[in-house]
């Protein structure tokens, strides 16, 4: 093995120390987490956790999955389970009783044995003759330019090689949301049946406007970074074949800078500027796009998402499979924005009417 593989297939030592640091802060978190017994603290430190494993993904250069993790978990993600907060308690119950409070931690403790007893067969990390490395990494990194033509190698396996699992993927983001909406309401109705009675909804959702209101500095802040945030959001879909990004990231960023508006003014102001069954149709839309450039090239004599034959070039050039990405991606954005913003509707728009005194 020659001296540049060894020194791909061994990470440096401020590399391990680096590692070895941001896996502590997220065993930490863990911890932490795990002991606490206020609900917002643990939706918070769940957020922080996020980030840490966000940071962790950039480490191993896997820009795009940690692209994900960020936006997801630590944005959306928090968001959503503060809305599910309003419903329950602020904290929770303390539970005396030995097994109730061990048995969590043994199958923890199994789970992971399992997992690290799995890793010993695994190739080391980096291993330039690992098979992913040798097979799959080297059949995608020199087909591509033949076959896609996009320079983002991530966004061609995704959108092309295994088209047919994302348009799966995109179906169970809209599924998931739809099913969420049907099981716990749509959210408008319950707002909507709480103004017309004139009461009050829980937290910040429905916040009132006054010349002495104390949050107006947020309000400012959040006038200034929501247009920023929608903009960054198409800056990622169309940007994504050349850098980490796509529709699935670009998705979740549009609806974090929808769903941060409904927290900062209020989900009524949200709802009057993009309502929920807007964001409903909008899912649907997007999976219905996604089908229809598959559908389109069959009827171009190709095979279902056979993006080569959406254009009259036939398979030779790559004109199809630009175009054919450039559509199912913006399909990916329309489903996982509707669909969470469906999701964070129909959790805030529940919130129960309490009095301020509860609060």
């Amino acid at each position: 093995m020659s001296d540049a593989t060894t020194a791909l297939a061994e990470p440096s030592l401020s590399v391990i120390l680096i590692d070895i640091t941001v896996l502590g802060m997220m065993a930490i978190t863990a911890i932490a987490i795990a002991r606490l017994r206020s609900l917002f603290a643990i939706v918070m430190l769940s957020g922080v956790y996020s980030l840490f494993s966000a940071t962790w993904f950039v480490i191993v250069d896997a820009v795009d999955v940690a692209f994900t993790e960020a936006a997801v978990g630590a944005g959306i993600s928090t968001a959503l389970i503060l809305g599910g907060m309003l419903l329950t308690v602020r904290t929770a119950k303390q539970d005396d009783r030995v097994l109730k409070r061990i048995a969590p931690f043994l199958v923890c403790l199994v789970t992971g044995a399992v997992l690290v007893y799995a890793t010993i067969d695994l190739p080391s990390f980096g291993d330039p003759t690992s098979p992913a490395n040798t097979y799959l990494a080297k059949e995608y990194m020199e087909r591509n330019v033949t076959d896609v033509g996009i320079p983002n190698v991530v966004t061609s396996i995704l959108a092309s090689y295994r088209g047919f699992d994302t348009f799966g993927e995109t179906g169970v983001v809209f599924i998931a949301g739809l099913a969420v909406a049907l099981l716990i309401g749509f959210g408008e109705r319950s707002l909507s049946a709480s103004m017309a009675k004139g009461k009050k909804s829980t937290g910040s959702l429905v916040p009132e406007t006054s010349t002495t209101d104390h949050h107006v500095i947020l309000r400012v802040m959040g006038k200034l970074l929501i247009p920023i945030i929608i903009m960054y959001a198409f800056y990622v879909q169309f940007h994504g074949d050349y850098s980490p990004g796509g529709g699935f990231q670009a998705g979740v960023i549009f609806a974090v800078g929808i769903i941060l508006y409904a927290l900062i003014f209020g989900v009524v102001a949200a709802l009057t500027h993009v309502t929920a069954g807007f964001a409903r149709y909008l899912a649907l839309a997007g999976f219905i796009i996604y089908g229809t450039v598959g559908i389109y090239a069959m009827l171009n004599g190709g095979n279902f998402l056979d993006y080569d034959f959406i254009v009259a070039e036939g398979p030779e050039g790559h004109h199809g499979q630009h175009y054919g990405i450039l559509g199912v991606e913006l399909g990916v954005l329309f489903a996982v924005a509707g669909s969470m913003l469906t999701i964070f509707y129909a959790f805030a728009g529940r919130a129960p009417e309490i009095e301020d005194e509860d609060w």
